[in-house]
Parts: C-alpha cells; structure tokens; sequence
C-alpha cells in the first residue's frame, strides 16, 4: 500500500504500508480483522507487528497467526458471570449456578462432548461438566439414545419436554454440548434467548481454542506450507468474526433479560441505548466511543439481573432489605461487567452514571468534566426513557414534560449540553 493510501483503510491493518506483495488475501485479511477483532483489543503497535514488513511469507504468516492467538485463547473469549475460581470444571458449575439465579429457576446441567472434557473419566457422549445440584445419578448420555439432551446436540436445537429445557452448544457445524435447564414454570422467551447466548459464547469460543490449539502446531512445524498456514488464518479470522457477532448478541440478550426482570412495558435497555447513541452523534463523538457508550446504554441496569422479579411486581412500600438491593444494583452490574472481559470497557460508563454535575451524586461525588462523558450521556439518555416509558406504578411521562424537568435541572443533576443535544436528536 502506497503512503498516499495510508490514511484510506477502514481499519489500523487496512492502513498499514507493509503487507506483503503478491498476496490478494492480505489485504482481505488485513480489512476484515478490522472488523472482527474488537477495536478496543488492537492498538497501533499491535497492528504494526502483525504487518511487520518481512521478507520471508511464510515467516510472517506465522508472525500474524502468534499475534491472533496471543488475544484469542479460552480466558479471554469466554462469558463469565461469577467466577470464583480459574478450575476449568468449576467454571461450568458457577455458570449453571448464574444461569438459575438469573433466570430464577431450580436446576442448571451442562453437558460437553466428551472431546472437550479432558480429565475426566465417563464412558457417555455427552458427559456433566456443571451443575446446581451437589449430587447427580446421571452423569452423562449416549447420542443414540432418545433423551431431550441427545436430541438437541443431535439435532442443534433447543427443545423442551414437560418441565426441561435442552439448548444446544454449537457452533456451525460443530457440537460442543448441551445446557439443560428444569423450571416448574414456562421459561421467558427473553431469558431463553440470553441463555442461548451463552451457549453460542461457549461453543464458539471452544471451537476456537481448539482452532488455536492446531494453530500452535502449525506454527511450531517447520514443515508446514504457505497454503496451509493461509487456510488455518482463515479459519482463525472467521471463528473470530463468529464471537463478535455473538458478544454482541449476548449484550443485547443480557440488555432484554434485564428489562423482562425489572417488567419494563417497553426496552427500557434499548430505548436508553439508542437515545444515548443519538445524543453521540450531535456531539460529534467518534465511532468506537459512541458504540461503547451505546453497549453502556444497554447494560447499565445490569445489576437487577440478579434480583427477584417479585421485588420489581410490588406497586406497595418496598421493605428496607428489597429497597437496599434495588439500590445496590449498580455495584452489582459494575462487579458483573468486570467479569465479562469483553465488556470490561463500558465499566467507567456505568459506575458514574449517578454522578451529578453540581457534585452531589454517587459513588464519589465527582462534578462536572470530571464525571466520564459517557457517563454524563447515559444519565440523560436513562432519565428521559424513564420517565416517557410506563412503569408498574405510574403511566408515561409526556415528551415535553420529560423535556421541561431536564432543562430546569440542567447544570444541577445533568450536563447542559447533553441535554440540549438530546432535545436536538429528538426533533
């Protein structure tokens, strides 16, 4: 790429001047990692060295694939929630455990091909890596037997039988296992959705170490060809355009779920986010930050995920225990986000949403530019979809009523300027 093209790419490795000659792939490559990877992941340096200008090509294929997998491994790809140990097999027990208090429900299974389950000793297919209850007789399942959990690795579908709920765990065409959920009740199109996400997180995310576990190998091969290490980085760059695609799909399933939980008539999440996203583009905000204030937008009432649904169904006085953890959740969402890695970002725009401009919000009383812009637009955006958006125990609030409050309050609780770009984005 010539110097006077530089600044033309769409992405730091579509910008750089070293990609080897000859190679029409490259610069697809080179385009579509600005896409796939999540921008906040890459910075210049990094671009630069996986670009590195090299003579030899098969030397520098392997220098892209080492750089690709240094990001992309299990730790970092994975949907955490409550995580209190790095023990593989536990992970799955904390996450069946996060599943039920999420969804509020009595049992949790997770179920892996026994390909994924090293360590452990099982004659089934699908053997119990995770689970809520302290004991279990079964402990796994055959593929030819007609069980719910069978079918739906089989077939790679959710399905569900009287009071069990199967999900699979794929990932195109690869089965990675099954989440197997048991409710007295009928499971919320909402919370089902989020806890396929989950599963489309950990199914691509293990399909992608496995990726990388061959990867290493290449790489480690003295004998391994250009074709082949060229095959294995496009293998590499789709899994990685698969996890973007669903973290986001998570997000947005996490952001509904939440709002299912606190009985919003309406996406309170979508609606804050949106509002906050318009409010960006009258400020003339930059793409990445307007999209991470945006994923702030649809997570910052996270927290209530862990919370009853009977706390929020009350139209009466809160007793003082349910009043403290309604308005605890913002620690709890912040503490929840910190654990989802990919996530970690949105965490300032989040913690300081209850700041005031005139230096009389929490959690540290910071005023006015010092409060995190994006902060300072999600307060704005959330106010407003609260107060036009009908609640349990009152109706909506007219546009211009909601309008009139801001304004009077602008300089005090909100930023002027937010607010006068919302009014903007709203005409």
């Amino acid at each position: 790429m010539k110097n006077k093209d530089v600044n033309s790419g769409v992405s730091l490795f579509g910008q750089s001047e070293y990609l080897m000659e000859n190679d029409p792939i490259e610069e697809i490559f080179a385009l579509n990692l600005g896409d796939f990877i999540s921008e906040h992941l890459i910075s210049e340096d990094l671009a630069r060295k996986i670009s590195s200008n090299v003579k030899d090509k098969k030397e520098g294929l392997k220098n892209q694939l080492s750089e690709l997998i240094s990001i992309y491994s299990l730790k970092n790809t994975l949907c955490v929630l409550n995580f209190d140990t790095k023990e593989d097999y536990a992970i799955y027990t904390s996450i069946a455990h996060s599943i039920c208090r999420m969804l509020e429900i009595e049992k949790c299974n997770i179920y892996l091909s026994y390909e994924f389950t090293k360590g452990i000793e099982n004659d089934k297919d699908l053997v119990l890596v995770g689970t809520t209850l302290k004991s279990l007789k079964c402990k796994g399942f055959n593929l030819d037997e007609n069980s719910i959990v069978s079918v739906s690795y089989r077939e790679q579908d959710t399905i569900t039988e009287n009071n069990v709920t199967a999900i699979s765990m794929h990932c195109n065409s690869k089965n990675v296992g099954v989440i197997v959920l048991e409710s007295p009740s009928k499971i919320q199109k909402e919370y089902l959705n989020l806890v396929e996400s989950i599963a489309n997180l950990f199914a691509t995310s293990m399909t992608l170490q496995g990726e990388i576990d061959r990867t290493n190998k290449l790489i480690e091969d003295e004998n391994s060809s250009v074709s082949d290490l060229q095959h294995e980085r496009a293998e590499l760059t789709a899994l990685i355009g698969d996890l973007c695609d669903y973290q986001q799909e998570f997000v947005e399933n996490l952001a509904n779920a939440v709002d299912a939980k606190g009985q919003y008539k309406v996406s309170h999440s979508k609606n804050t986010a949106n509002l906050a996203r318009q409010i960006c583009r009258e400020l003339g905000l930059n793409e990445k930050t307007t999209d991470l204030i945006y994923y702030a937008g649809l997570l910052q009432n996270i927290g209530k995920i862990t919370l009853s649904e009977k706390i929020f169904a009350t139209n009466g006085k809160l007793s003082p225990e349910d009043l403290k953890k309604i308005q605890n959740h913002s620690n709890i969402g912040v503490n929840l986000l910190m654990n989802i890695n990919f996530l970690s970002e949105v965490v300032p725009y989040i913690n300081y949403q209850k700041e005031r401009v005139d230096g009389s919000g929490e959690p540290e009383g910071l005023k006015g530019q010092s409060i995190p812009l994006g902060s300072r637009i999600i307060a704005a955006a959330d106010a407003y979809s609260a107060m036009t958006s009908d609640r349990p125990y009152r109706k909506a609030m007219p546009q211009e009523k909601a309008l009139s409050i801001m304004k009077e309050e602008a300089g005090k609780k909100w930023d002027i300027d937010v607010v006068n770009a919302l009014e903007k984005s709203l005409k």
